[in-house]
């Protein structure tokens, strides 16, 4: 065991900041996941007085959050590059020590550990510092250099194929997502001479005031309250419980399907909900559309399945109404729509909930698999340093 301080040297690089420079400043990754550019900016937009240039091979780790394993060995693309005064930077002896090492030594949780308990500070969380002094006073197995390297040879073999595995799952799950998607496309395709309106009104919400709003009483469904596929509870607005009687033409119901009127298209996805026993009792707030159909020639099942297909989503255009993107219930209305007969319809949703509940299981294999990675490198790491490998 020999202590870092024999192995290092403390290198400080500091250059006073120059206002007409450009700076790529670094910070560093929790968990030993390594440097990287934290921000790209001109001199008049760093507070410091200067900086500190690290060179490629440097050993650099933060302070603040080396009990974070924010612990690097810095590469190619951080030569050059800049970090503040709190990211001490060591040259490291080669003649002794291998820097892929030394960071692979320090991509440990147990190291983190040590080093929380080494480190002083206000508040036992984000004002711990670990001081050069303490951290060079650690001490690391060092066996021959060609062993380090043979061992770090092993610890990058064993990584990547980790990492292949990793993406074969990932791959398997995106290929499984998309075949969803591409089957409900084809079997949810209704474009014909009918319309949504045909067979469906969709009825919108009360403009219930905010000053009604009360902390306990009936819950109210609002635009915010509207996921993919389910209401979220998250934000909920109420209305006294004693008033529920007086809207009742907007009372939903176990099965009602709903469509978000504002923003009814994010990053992630369409919004729109079925309402489900635990969401009751609850009433419709404006902004917000419940489909109600005329007659029973579509399904709801099928009708709510539509409406997380591509179909739905290309067939609306929501404008902007002092800048929040909406549609009408009219707008819905218009879409072609010309379902299938109920007993073909009854056997798509059966076909599609097949899948999707395939999908999901494959969803929670994965997420299984994927915590079994994890745990592999970290066991890889730790049998590395006690000679295991």
């Amino acid at each position: 065991m020999v202590s870092l301080g024999e192995l290092l040297t403390p290198v400080s690089r500091p250059e006073p900041v120059n206002a007409e420079k450009t700076y790529h400043i670094l910070g560093a990754h929790w968990y030993a996941q390594g440097l990287y550019t934290k921000e790209v900016t001109a001199g008049t937009g760093v507070r410091a007085n200067a900086l500190y240039r690290v060179e490629q091979g440097d050993f650099v780790y933060n302070r603040l959050f080396a009990w974070k394993g924010s612990f690097a060995l810095a590469n190619k693309q951080n030569h050059g590059c800049y970090v503040s005064n709190e990211f001490p930077c060591f040259a490291v002896n080669a003649s002794r020590l291998d820097g892929q090492f030394l960071f692979r030594y320090f991509s440990r949780s147990s190291i983190w550990d040590d080093a929380l308990s080494e480190s002083t500070g206000g508040t036992p969380t984000s004002r711990n510092r670990l001081k050069e002094g303490k951290f060079l006073g650690f001490k690391i197995p060092l066996p021959p250099l060609d062993e380090q390297r043979r061992i770090v040879a092993r610890i990058e073999q064993l990584a990547a194929k980790i990492e292949d595995a990793r993406h074969v799952r990932q791959t398997a799950m995106q290929e499984a997502e998309t075949y969803r998607e591409s089957a409900a496309a084809v079997a949810l395709d209704c474009r014909g001479a009918t319309t949504v309106g045909d067979f469906i009104r969709i009825q919108s919400g009360y403009a219930f005031k905010s000053e009604w709003f009360t902390s306990t009483g009936i819950r109210l469904v609002r635009n915010v309250n509207i996921g993919h596929g389910s209401i979220n509870w998250d934000q909920t607005a109420r209305i006294p419980g004693e008033r529920h009687s007086e809207f009742s033409a907007f009372e939903l119901h176990h099965g009602d399907v709903l469509i978000s009127l504002d923003r009814p298209i994010i990053s992630t996805g369409v919004k729109v909900a079925m309402v489900k026993q635990g969401d009751i009792p609850s009433l419709l707030l404006q902004r917000v559309g419940r489909a109600q159909f005329l007659n029973d020639r579509v399904l709801s099942d099928f009708f709510f399945a539509w409406l997380r297909s591509p179909h739905y989503a290309r067939s609306i255009d929501p404008g902007r109404s002092n800048g929040v993107p909406h549609i009408s219930p009219n707008d819905v209305e218009r879409i072609s729509f010309s379902p299938p007969p109920v007993n073909s319809q009854r056997r798509i949703v059966a076909y599609l909930d097949n899948l999707q509940a395939k999908v999901d299981a494959l969803k929670r294999l994965q997420a299984e698999t994927a915590a079994e990675l994890d745990a592999l490198l970290p066991s890889v790491l730790d049998d590395a340093f006690k000679g295991g490998l």
